[in-house]
């Protein structure tokens, strides 16, 4: 797990996981739509123990790009500008190269099918148990953040961002580490400069 410190967002950490061989994403997208519809007490608990970004890590192209999604959440909350309800929710809305929140969730949250996730805890502080409490909610292996190279799937990625008439992208045509390197970059780029765009 990776720790990030935000000190200029009201001294914010962010705890990031990087899971692998997830057995149970059904279940904790089910769980997580439960969670939002429960009322009283009970609802509360079991929000809080699905209070998580849950991102499809096949999506993500490096820890720039999930960094850079992270920090303009934490912007857009600590200006008062969140466009979805929670500060999680808005990293994936960020990470979506539209603004539709609903296509952001579906696509970049956990599907039924996600075998691969990273899940960002956002706070004001450490929170004690925080590694074991994401472990209670995936069932899966967490693995070293260096794996996501071999996780991610550029052709998705690819499809998402509508590059493949990129001419930067055919001029390197059959370099894959450049073709890389131009994806990663349009993409954090694209995440970047999403709240001046929208």
């Amino acid at each position: 797990m990776e720790t990030y410190y935000y000190s200029q967002f009201n001294h914010a950490v962010v705890h990031v996981a990087l899971f692998d061989d997830v057995t149970n994403a059904a279940a904790i997208r089910s769980r997580i739509v439960q969670a939002a519809r429960n009322l009283g007490v009970d609802g509360n608990t079991e929000r809080e123990a699905v209070n998580f970004a849950f991102i499809d890590a096949r999506l993500i192209s490096s820890p720039l790009h999930l960094q850079t999604a992270i920090y303009q959440a934490l912007l857009s909350e600590a200006q008062g500008q969140l466009r979805t309800k929670t500060v999680h929710s808005e990293i994936l809305w960020a990470l979506n190269p539209t603004n539709n929140i609903t296509e952001a969730i579906r696509r970049y949250g956990v599907s039924d099918e996600s075998t691969t996730l990273i899940v960002a805890r956002v706070d004001v502080s450490d929170t004690p148990d925080l590694q074991c409490r994401m472990c209670d909610v995936i069932q899966g292996c967490m693995v070293p953040f260096q794996a996501l190279v071999k996780m991610t799937d550029w052709t998705i990625i690819k499809k998402h961002y509508k590059l493949d008439s990129e001419s930067a992208l055919k001029e390197v045509q059959g370099n894959l580490d450049r073709e890389r390197s131009i994806i990663d970059n349009i993409v954090v780029s694209s995440v970047a400069m999403k709240n001046v765009m929208a």
